[in-house]
């Protein structure tokens, strides 16, 4: 690769410290899955209406997320740009990181972890979920190989073709993931060809404000600083996906509006619908989208430490907020089987699903999140993930600007 890797001190009680912290999280979350696993999930705020809860919100942000995180290394391997090259190793360790979360909290949350060796063995390619579980073990390993051809300098030559194959991987299994959702007619808010495209721009913005995160984090940590030129340019990168995150949001708001059909469900999601529209218009849309924006763009600001992670973790916090709204809101609202008619039974046919999330669903759900701390602390730790100098960075191969 050209360039000097190293480990992670970590010897510090600030170490010790937070990855004793994250391990009592990572507790939590295994006794919460336990206490749903023996107890059924009534004892959770999911029903037979909306059985995707807050698990599931913290299980889809972390896999679409993973996905993201990749952008910087396909920037150096896809792209030609050598100053990336350097970030390239972290940014697959926080790939199979935050892939291994997701997947465990889904494991937990459906129940019967056990049943996994049927699905691994016994595949319906006529289920996208069948398909899903090829794309995510598919990622994991494509991710590994490229980590070891970035890492081992007899295989340097093989990154780009490595590096391209994990870039059009991680395109398929982000369209798949939103294919979940696009797939499924059962729910008025779902079955749309736009969720594909959707879910990839999200995956873009959510994963290099995770990646960019933890970078400026370990070099505070570290002591090093970041090179201001190679800073902007990512910065200016998270900026251009933030914005393509609103694009698309506003197309899929909009199509929905154009259909007669859609109108009870954009009125409940955007205005009457509770929580939703809340965690909509502040959450996805001020805090995780213009606020960042704001931070991002302002000269004032840009260039202050603080307003900048302020700005990243916005951006999280904004994408939670959507997977609420996409996942929770979609099933509370009711199916529309006849447009124009009230339908009403026994069976809550045409009545809106409450859902309240019990402590146990946010304890797994933060536990994935440490999940992915854990991980990251430790394989820093033993292994050589991140450059030598974090202010001084190979020229570019291409010197034009990353699109």
């Amino acid at each position: 690769m050209g360039v000097n890797l190293r480990q992670l001190e970590g010897r510090s009680p600030a170490y010790y410290q937070l990855l004793a912290g994250l391990l009592i999280v990572v507790l939590a979350g295994l006794w919460a899955a336990w206490y749903m696993e023996h107890h059924g999930h009534v004892v959770t705020g999911m029903d037979n209406q909306i059985v995707w809860g807050l698990p599931h919100v913290f299980a889809v942000f972390l896999v679409v997320a993973a996905s993201g995180t990749l952008n910087v290394a396909s920037l150096s391997s896809v792209m030609g740009k050598a100053a990336y090259k350097p970030l390239a190793p972290l940014s697959g360790l926080l790939a199979i990181a935050l892939l291994a979360s997701g997947l465990a909290v889904l494991l937990l949350d459906l129940g019967r972890p056990e049943r996994l060796i049927v699905a691994m063995t016994h595949y319906n390619f006529k289920s996208i979920f069948a398909w899903n579980v090829i794309l995510y073990s598919g990622f994991m390993a494509l991710v590994v190989a490229y980590l070891f051809t970035l890492m081992e300098r007899s295989m340097n030559r093989f990154s780009g073709a490595v590096g391209m194959a994990a870039f059009l991987w991680r395109l398929a299994l982000t369209t798949g993931t939103g294919s979940i959702f696009g797939f499924l007619i059962g729910r008025q808010a779902f079955g749309s060809a736009l969720m594909g495209p959707l879910f990839i721009v999200y995956s873009l913005s959510y994963g290099l404000a995770i990646f960019l995160l933890v970078f400026l984090s370990l070099s505070r940590c570290t002591g090093k600083t970041v090179e201001p030129a190679m800073l902007k340019r990512l910065l200016r990168l998270q900026v251009i996906f933030i914005a393509g995150a609103l694009y698309f949001v506003m197309v899929y708001h909009l199509t929905n509006l154009y259909f007669a059909k859609q109108a009870g469900l954009e009125e409940f999601l955007l205005i009457s619908g509770g929580v939703y529209p809340v965690m909509f218009w502040l959450g996805q849309i001020v805090l995780g989208s213009v606020v960042p924006l704001v931070l991002l763009l302002s000269k004032r600001l840009q260039n202050t430490l603080r307003s900048v992670m302020g700005a990243l973790v916005l951006v999280i916090v904004g994408g939670m907020a959507q997977m609420y709204v996409t996942i929770i809101g979609s099933q509370a609202f009711p199916l529309q089987i006849f447009p124009g008619y009230v339908v009403s039974s026994s069976f809550f046919d045409g009545v809106v699903s409450p859902y309240h999330p019990s402590w146990f669903e946010w304890l797994l759900g933060f536990g994935s999140f440490a999940l992915a701390g854990v991980m990251v602390l430790l394989a820093l730790k033993w292994l050589a993930f991140l450059p030598e100098r974090f202010d001084s960075f190979p020229p570019d191969e291409n010197p034009a600007e990353p699109a």
